[in-house]
Protein backbone atom coordinates (compact mmCIF):
# COMPACT_ATOMS: atom_id res chain seq x y z
CA UNK A 1 0.00 0.00 0.00
CA UNK A 2 2.58 2.17 0.80
CA UNK A 3 6.19 3.39 -0.74
CA UNK A 4 9.34 3.44 1.23
CA UNK A 5 11.48 6.91 1.92
CA UNK A 6 14.23 7.85 3.42
CA UNK A 7 14.45 11.11 5.91
CA UNK A 8 17.99 12.78 6.98
CA UNK A 9 18.38 14.18 10.45
CA UNK A 10 16.30 17.11 11.62
CA UNK A 11 14.05 16.80 8.59
CA UNK A 12 10.53 17.59 8.47
CA UNK A 13 8.03 14.69 8.29
CA UNK A 14 4.88 16.88 9.11
CA UNK A 15 3.84 20.42 9.74
CA UNK A 16 1.31 21.62 12.34
CA UNK A 17 -1.23 23.00 10.56
CA UNK A 18 -0.80 21.08 7.35
CA UNK A 19 -3.34 19.11 5.36
CA UNK A 20 -3.27 15.67 6.24
CA UNK A 21 -2.12 13.21 2.82
CA UNK A 22 -0.22 10.58 4.29
CA UNK A 23 0.13 8.48 7.41
CA UNK A 24 3.42 7.21 7.94
CA UNK A 25 4.67 3.45 9.69
CA UNK A 26 8.59 4.22 11.08
CA UNK A 27 10.77 0.93 10.19
CA UNK A 28 13.90 2.78 11.52
CA UNK A 29 15.25 5.92 13.49
CA UNK A 30 13.55 8.14 16.01
CA UNK A 31 10.93 10.81 15.32
CA UNK A 32 10.26 13.42 17.90
CA UNK A 33 6.39 15.06 17.51
CA UNK A 34 6.46 18.82 18.50
CA UNK A 35 3.88 21.64 18.57
CA UNK A 36 5.25 25.51 17.80
CA UNK A 37 4.27 27.82 21.23
CA UNK A 38 2.97 31.14 19.28
CA UNK A 39 6.73 32.54 21.03
CA UNK A 40 8.29 30.49 18.86
CA UNK A 41 8.83 27.87 21.42
CA UNK A 42 9.08 24.23 21.00
CA UNK A 43 6.83 22.37 23.33
CA UNK A 44 8.27 18.00 22.89
CA UNK A 45 5.10 15.78 22.93
CA UNK A 46 6.72 12.75 22.10
CA UNK A 47 9.35 10.76 20.82
CA UNK A 48 8.64 7.91 18.25
CA UNK A 49 10.68 5.24 17.29
CA UNK A 50 10.44 1.91 14.75
CA UNK A 51 7.07 0.59 14.97
CA UNK A 52 5.40 3.59 15.45
CA UNK A 53 2.33 4.98 13.17
CA UNK A 54 2.46 8.77 12.58
CA UNK A 55 -0.62 11.25 11.56
CA UNK A 56 -3.12 8.79 11.78
CA UNK A 57 -5.20 11.46 13.96
CA UNK A 58 -5.44 13.35 11.44
CA UNK A 59 -5.96 11.02 8.84
CA UNK A 60 -8.94 9.80 10.83
CA UNK A 61 -10.79 13.14 11.80
CA UNK A 62 -9.94 15.01 8.41
CA UNK A 63 -8.13 17.99 10.51
CA UNK A 64 -5.45 19.70 10.20
CA UNK A 65 -1.82 18.16 11.80
CA UNK A 66 -2.17 18.61 15.20
CA UNK A 67 1.45 18.89 15.54
CA UNK A 68 4.85 18.53 13.69
CA UNK A 69 7.37 15.76 13.33
CA UNK A 70 10.84 16.10 12.55
CA UNK A 71 13.57 13.23 12.25
CA UNK A 72 15.94 13.08 15.34
CA UNK A 73 18.31 11.05 12.91
CA UNK A 74 18.20 9.31 9.89
CA UNK A 75 14.48 7.87 9.23
CA UNK A 76 12.91 5.35 6.95
CA UNK A 77 9.53 4.26 6.74
CA UNK A 78 6.46 3.39 4.77
CA UNK A 79 4.25 6.60 3.54
CA UNK A 80 0.74 5.59 2.78
CA UNK A 81 -1.71 7.47 1.45
CA UNK A 82 -5.22 8.54 3.51
CA UNK A 83 -7.37 7.43 1.20
CA UNK A 84 -5.45 4.06 0.82
CA UNK A 85 -5.05 3.68 4.98
CA UNK A 86 -9.32 4.68 5.37
CA UNK A 87 -9.57 1.93 3.19
CA UNK A 88 -7.51 -0.79 4.75
CA UNK A 89 -9.48 0.12 7.90
CA UNK A 90 -12.91 -0.13 6.50
CA UNK A 91 -11.60 -4.27 5.34
CA UNK A 92 -9.60 -5.50 8.13
CA UNK A 93 -11.39 -4.22 11.64
CA UNK A 94 -9.14 -6.16 13.60
CA UNK A 95 -6.72 -3.25 12.51
CA UNK A 96 -9.23 -0.72 13.68
CA UNK A 97 -9.56 -1.68 16.74
CA UNK A 98 -5.49 -1.91 17.15
CA UNK A 99 -5.29 1.64 15.96
CA UNK A 100 -7.71 2.62 18.59
CA UNK A 101 -6.50 0.54 21.26
CA UNK A 102 -2.92 2.79 20.17
CA UNK A 103 -4.54 6.20 19.98
CA UNK A 104 -6.02 5.57 23.99
CA UNK A 105 -3.07 4.49 25.31
CA UNK A 106 -1.58 7.59 23.53
CA UNK A 107 -4.30 9.86 25.14
CA UNK A 108 -3.60 8.36 28.68
CA UNK A 109 0.20 8.61 28.11
CA UNK A 110 -0.70 12.25 27.68
CA UNK A 111 -2.99 12.65 30.68
CA UNK A 112 0.04 11.16 33.20
CA UNK A 113 1.78 13.78 31.29
CA UNK A 114 -0.14 16.70 32.48
CA UNK A 115 -0.38 15.06 36.49
CA UNK A 116 2.97 15.00 36.35
CA UNK A 117 3.53 18.63 35.55
CA UNK A 118 1.26 19.93 37.79
CA UNK A 119 2.73 17.20 40.83
CA UNK A 120 6.80 16.42 39.84
CA UNK A 121 9.27 19.28 40.73
CA UNK A 122 11.90 19.07 37.62
CA UNK A 123 13.89 16.60 38.88
CA UNK A 124 11.28 14.37 39.30
CA UNK A 125 10.11 15.32 35.27
CA UNK A 126 13.44 14.61 34.30
CA UNK A 127 13.99 11.15 35.70
CA UNK A 128 11.16 10.12 34.56
CA UNK A 129 11.63 10.73 31.24
CA UNK A 130 14.68 9.22 31.44
CA UNK A 131 13.29 6.06 32.97
CA UNK A 132 10.73 6.14 30.09
CA UNK A 133 13.68 6.45 27.58
CA UNK A 134 15.41 3.60 28.80
CA UNK A 135 12.48 1.16 29.16
CA UNK A 136 11.62 1.98 25.16
CA UNK A 137 15.16 2.67 23.59
CA UNK A 138 18.04 1.57 25.95
CA UNK A 139 20.52 -0.58 25.44
CA UNK A 140 22.21 -2.94 27.81
CA UNK A 141 25.54 -1.81 28.60
CA UNK A 142 28.69 -2.63 30.49
CA UNK A 143 26.69 -0.66 33.75
CA UNK A 144 23.48 -0.24 33.26
CA UNK A 145 21.21 1.12 30.52
CA UNK A 146 22.74 3.84 27.99
CA UNK A 147 20.51 6.05 25.76
CA UNK A 148 21.77 6.70 22.49
CA UNK A 149 19.29 9.87 21.42
CA UNK A 150 20.17 13.12 19.30
CA UNK A 151 18.42 15.43 21.99
CA UNK A 152 19.39 18.41 23.14
CA UNK A 153 18.77 19.54 26.76
CA UNK A 154 16.27 22.29 25.34
CA UNK A 155 14.55 19.42 23.76
CA UNK A 156 14.42 17.39 27.27
CA UNK A 157 13.33 21.12 29.20
CA UNK A 158 10.70 20.78 26.52
CA UNK A 159 9.49 17.88 26.95
CA UNK A 160 9.45 18.05 30.51
CA UNK A 161 8.06 21.49 31.01
CA UNK A 162 10.79 23.19 32.89
CA UNK A 163 13.82 25.13 31.79
CA UNK A 164 17.06 24.15 30.48
CA UNK A 165 18.74 25.54 33.44
CA UNK A 166 16.48 23.08 35.87
CA UNK A 167 17.06 19.88 33.37
CA UNK A 168 21.33 21.36 33.51
CA UNK A 169 20.80 21.15 37.20
CA UNK A 170 18.20 17.92 37.44
CA UNK A 171 21.16 15.73 34.98
CA UNK A 172 23.84 17.41 37.40
CA UNK A 173 22.32 15.83 40.82
CA UNK A 174 21.20 12.54 39.14
CA UNK A 175 25.25 11.97 37.93
CA UNK A 176 26.53 13.39 41.47
CA UNK A 177 24.29 10.81 43.10
CA UNK A 178 25.68 7.99 41.07
CA UNK A 179 22.36 6.97 39.08
CA UNK A 180 23.38 8.28 35.80
CA UNK A 181 26.42 9.42 33.46
CA UNK A 182 26.64 12.10 30.75
CA UNK A 183 28.68 12.13 27.31
CA UNK A 184 27.82 14.01 24.34
CA UNK A 185 23.65 12.89 23.04
CA UNK A 186 24.31 10.07 25.18
CA UNK A 187 22.88 8.85 29.01
CA UNK A 188 24.23 6.18 30.67
CA UNK A 189 21.44 5.16 33.26
CA UNK A 190 23.26 3.47 36.21
CA UNK A 191 20.72 2.55 38.74
CA UNK A 192 17.20 2.46 36.87
CA UNK A 193 15.88 1.41 40.10
CA UNK A 194 16.89 4.58 41.93
CA UNK A 195 16.20 6.69 38.80
CA UNK A 196 12.32 4.91 39.23
CA UNK A 197 12.64 5.99 42.73
CA UNK A 198 13.64 9.31 42.22
CA UNK A 199 10.86 9.86 40.10
CA UNK A 200 8.17 9.12 42.30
Amino acid sequence: MGRRRRWPAGATLFSEGDRSTTVVLVLTGRAKVFSLTAQGGEVLLAIRGPGALLGEMSALDGAPRSASVSALEPLEAYVVGVTAFLDFLGTHPDAAVRIVRMIVSRLRDADRKRVEFGTYDALGRVALRLAELADRFGADAEHGVRITLPLTQDELAAWTGSSRESVTKALRTLRRQGIIETSRRSVSVIDLDRLRDRAK
